[in-house]
């Protein structure tokens, strides 16, 4: 499998937090990179960066986030954002380095958040 940097996910990455309002995330600390050849059946995915290794390495938390090439280049741009915000939605509101869960504390990451967060944005343009 093979990896490259992602700038045009970054700015749409970027884009996003903006335009959803999700102060919590810092664009900065979110890397994003394409991968090929992968055997996943996701269209992306969203990486974290535990605390023993931020302490480790002295830096503070970062995620990755992966769009499957295969899968994800053929999207359309509704599908494609729809996609990243999904996988925001994985980092909590205390920017950790770690991960939220399809479930947790009441709350979802489901299709009725995702579309209510897309039409927000779409509002706004």
């Amino acid at each position: 499998m093979e990896f490259s940097f992602a700038p045009d996910i970054q700015d749409r990455i970027s884009n996003l937090v903006n335009k959803i309002g999700f102060n919590h995330i810092e664009p900065k600390r979110i890397k994003c990179f394409r991968s090929f050849g992968s055997k996943s059946k996701a269209q992306a995915r969203i990486w974290s960066f535990p605390k023993i290794w931020q302490k480790a390495l002295g830096i503070g938390p970062h995620y990755i986030i992966e769009a499957i090439s295969e899968r994800f280049d053929k999207l359309n741009i509704e599908e494609k954002e729809k996609i990243l915000i999904h996988e925001l939605l994985h980092i909590p509101k205390n920017f950790s380095g770690s991960l939220l869960s399809h479930r947790s504390r009441g709350r979802a990451i489901n299709l009725k958040l995702i579309n209510k967060l897309y039409s927000k944005i779409k509002k706004n343009d």
